[in-house]
């Protein structure tokens, strides 16, 4: 059941669903998560059924502002703080080293968790009027909306598509970033970038002054973080990557046979084949980040069996796309 989540009868009756230990289809500005109460061991470990992930790969706590902190972390690092003065609310994630107890079910048994406070005006809504309750709900798990491994949702109409009418979610509109957030871990003394999002390498240096390493660079007990596995934010279809010039002659090597395939290009291509569709994807990284996940399920709803690519450019700006692509592709 879809409710339209500006209403003030809708944000209630959705965080007593979260106090009631229910699920939510909540909207953030990232992508739509499927949310439980944090601290509720059983209704956490309903999204794990619900999506079929693995028990011991963790979900990120979302809370409704910084105070929220005290009740999961331990310990604030001064340049983690830095960042969540520059960040929140926003799309940044941090993990930080966890108190015991906290969010136990939501951790994938590890002693830290990942925490982020969204900016969108819904899911902020939500998780202030879960503070309200009695008993109140401090934090709130939301990994995407979408069964695990596939591609995330970023409209209401997406996660119903996913899980039926059983499930109550919020209409908050499209999703305004459109790719998960950053995750930065936060607990080795130094930044670490896990996974790359809309806030980038070079934000994250000039709010902390210090550049983060990527996990490559840092090995030793890195936590384990979400949509860090190899092969993740997949469709249905086997999605390949190429630069303009391998997927021009990719094109061009076509049969007239060539049927169910779409392209996602930003160079100028031409098909000799009519049954195939050509799609541009928007120059600006910000824009095509916003629309790739809606891209790819189009892609699937035209029965699509290959996706071709072109490869985003390897700057900054566009890393968090490259990084949701190319785990897309190693799922195939």
């Amino acid at each position: 059941m879809i409710l339209d989540g500006t209403l003030d009868a809708s944000v209630r009756a959705a965080a007593a669903a979260l106090q009631r230990g229910e699920l939510l289809g909540l909207p953030t500005e990232t992508v739509y998560g499927l949310a439980a109460d944090s601290d509720n061991d059983a209704a956490v470990a309903q999204i794990f059924a619900a999506k079929g992930r693995p028990a011991n790969h963790p979900l990120i706590v979302h809370v409704a502002d910084s105070t929220a902190i005290t009740r999961y972390a331990k310990e604030v690092p001064v340049f983690a703080q830095q960042l969540i003065d520059a960040f929140w609310p926003g799309p940044l994630t941090l993990i930080l080293p966890r108190l015991p107890g906290a969010a136990t079910a939501s951790t994938g048994g590890q002693d830290s968790v990942g925490l982020r406070c969204p900016s969108h005006p819904v899911a902020h809504a939500v998780l202030a009027a879960c503070q309200q309750l009695n008993p109140p709900v401090w934090g709130v798990s939301a990994p995407s909306a979408n069964k695990f491994g596939r591609v995330s949702p970023t409209t209401a109409d997406h996660v119903a598509a996913e899980f039926g009418d059983a499930l109550l979610v919020l209409d908050g509109g499209a999703c305004e970033v459109g790719i998960e957030s950053t995750i930065v871990d936060c607990t080795r003394g130094v930044p670490v970038l896990l996974r790359p999002g809309a806030i980038t390498r070079d934000d994250i240096e000039r709010a902390c002054g210090q550049r983060p390493l990527s996990k490559e660079e840092l090995t030793a007990d890195t936590p384990r973080a979400s949509g860090t596995l190899l092969a993740h934010y997949a469709p249905n279809a086997k999605v390949r990557l190429m630069d303009a010039e391998a997927l021009q002659q990719a094109l061009d090597g076509l049969g007239p046979e060539a049927r169910r395939l779409c392209v996602y290009h930003r160079s100028a291509l031409r098909s000799p084949v009519p049954g195939v569709t050509l799609h541009a994807m928007p120059p600006q990284a910000l824009a095509a980040a916003q629309e790739l996940f809606g891209t790819l399920r189009d892609f699937d709803a035209l029965g699509a069996q290959f996706i071709w690519i072109e490869t985003p450019p390897d700057s900054a700006d566009w890393e968090g796309v490259r990084d949701r692509l190319q785990r897309a592709a190693a799922a195939g």
